[in-house]
Order: C-alpha cells, then structure tokens, then sequence
C-alpha cells in the first residue's frame, strides 16, 4: 500500500496570554474557536484550537499558552512563518485594509512562489502570510464560520504553506522527498541577498493546502523557540492504520520518534528532522465534534475523557476566555 500524505494538518504556536490571542484571532482574524481544552502534557495552560466553521483538518491553527514565554528569537532549524488562504487577490486588498484598521504590522501586497500574497504579525510577532487562492489548484479549502466578522468572500479558508528556514537544506528535503514523499515543485528567489532559491515541495493533491516551502539560510543564528514561535507542523493522514504503518516507516528510518499518541481529536506520531524540526503526523478523524456538538464548538472546556477526573483541579487553575461572541 501506497501512503500518502494528504497536505497539511494543523499547525501549533506559542502565546503567552491567551485571553489576548483569542481576541484577536476571533475578532481581527475571524476564526472560530473550536477547541478550548488544555496542553495534554501540561494541563495547567490552555491549548486554543482556531479553524473553519467545522474544524477541518487543513484548516486548524492551534496555541499553547506558555505563561512565563520570552519572546521568539528568530532565526535557522525553524517554523519560520505560516500561512493562511483567503479566496482570492481581492481579498488581499481587504485584508490590507483590515490589518491597517486594526494596527497590525504589515508589508505590502507581493507575489512568493506564484501567489499573490501579504506579510503580516501578529500582536505576539509571529509571521505569517496570508495567501491568494485566486489560481489555486489541489486541495479545496474550508468553510468559513458563518458569525464570523469577516466577511465570507473574504475569510480565511485554511493552512496555506508552511515555511522552513535551515542551515542545512539537504537534510530536510532528503526526509520531505525520500521519506514522507513530497514532491518538489519549483522554486522562488530568496528575498536575502545571496541566498539559495527557496524551494517549493508539495504532496497529495497539491495546490497551497499541501506545500512546504524550504528556504537555506547561512547567515542566521539558531532559532530561540519563544512567544511567536511556532512549535510544530502537522501533515495528515487518512486514517489511524495508516498512521501506524507511517510509525512503522519512522522507526525503519532510526529517526527519535514518539510513537503512537492518542490526541483524542485525532491520533498522532511525532518525530524530528535531522535539522530539529518538529513534525506530527495526525489522522484526519475522529474530529472536533467527537464532545461537543458542531454548533456550540469552542464554548466551553472541553477535555478528553482521561482527563475528566482532573477537571475541578485544571479549572482552578486557568484564566476564563471571554467567549460571549461564541454564542
């Protein structure tokens, strides 16, 4: 059997304050909190997960909230910036607007790797570029959620490319191509002076929804993972046995890996590249309605069940969310 991977899954940042996060994520960026729950590996801190109105895999963007968080220094062996897809290039134009509004940090609209697209950070500094679907072909986006204060011929539609800067290109592209199975699909011009090609990789279907975009950088210093920094990327999988023979295939390889994690929402490996990146592999089911019914997602605190004994003990110990606009 074949496996493929189908495009992106999720992606996971840090915050240091996420009541601060959901407001702009919810109210400047118009996602849907779908999950409010907590850090499975430490359930005194929040894990926010942002998305379309159904929570779809390819559409997730996902916070660990660090409290004591310094900020991201940036640099090489990183989740250099993320991406989001709007519906087409007129929608840059209000988002243009929108961030200007807003008083988000913003660059001008400009075309990488083909696309229309516009630079943007958060209130945190995290990097991020909203990219146009006008010619987009491959993996269909999302839903937009329809109490969303963007408009839906605007709204965001799903993960777009996820960016990698190493020290030491080859290394990664042997694991995107040899081991996970990407395919290289062109290349951009670094815009640093000097510096290789940016390379595109894809994988399934193809289109925005799939890529991995690999840029060589010799001039930076190792990457300091802090507030506005992006903890990991997700590729998705079908499904839970096709996740173990993709264990199966990690351990062939001797890369350290995690082996099989129940995530509840779905089911995971996780594993790092020769350059210290953090990948996951996620299965697209069971989903984010497994606990909670579609229309009432993100309201409350939702924890899996070998967590539900501890539930007086973890609520004690977080700050509320306000989620009035949720309902």
């Amino acid at each position: 059997m074949s496996l493929t991977l189908k495009g992106l899954h999720h992606v996971s940042a840090i915050t240091k304050k996420a009541p601060e996060n959901f407001k702009f994520y919810t109210e400047v960026l118009g996602l849907r909190l779908i999950k409010k729950t907590v850090n499975q590996d430490d359930i005194s801190v929040y894990h926010l997960f942002y998305g379309d109105e159904l929570g779809n895999p390819g559409t997730e963007l996902t916070f660990f909230e660090l409290p004591n968080a310094g900020r991201n220094r940036d640099g090489n062996n990183s989740i250099s910036a993320l991406s989001l897809r709007v519906p087409d290039d007129k929608a840059l134009d209000y988002w243009k607007q929108r961030l200007t509004e807003f008083s988000v940090e913003h660059d001008e609209i400009t075309e990488r790797g083909g696309r229309k697209t516009l630079a943007f950070r958060d209130p945190e500094g995290q990097r991020f570029n909203l990219v146009s679907d006008e010619n987009n072909q491959g993996v269909p986006g999302g839903k937009p959620w329809d109490k969303s204060p963007v408009p839906a011929e605007h709204a965001i539609v799903g993960l777009g490319p996820a960016h990698l800067t190493v020290e030491t290109a080859e290394h990664t592209a042997l694991v995107l191509e040899d081991l996970l199975g990407f395919r290289r699909k062109g290349s951009y011009p670094s815009p640093a002076a000097g510096q290789p090609d940016i390379i595109v990789y894809e994988t399934g279907e193809g289109g925005s929804g799939t890529e991995v975009h690999l840029e060589e950088r010799n001039d930076l210093p190792q990457e300091h993972l802090g507030r506005g920094g992006v903890h990991h990327v997700a590729f998705r999988v079908d499904n839970e046995e096709e996740l173990k023979q993709w264990i199966e295939r990690i351990r062939t390889v001797q890369l350290p890996n995690s082996g099989f994690v129940d995530r509840f929402y779905f089911r995971s490996l996780y594993f790092r590249e020769p350059n210290g990146i953090l990948f996951e592999l996620a299965t697209d089911g069971p989903g984010f309605a497994t606990d909670e019914p579609l229309e009432h997602l993100g309201e409350s605190l939702a924890l899996p069940p070998f967590l539900e004994s501890k539930r007086a003990q973890i609520e004690a110990h977080l700050k509320p969310l306000d989620t009035r606009q949720q309902s």
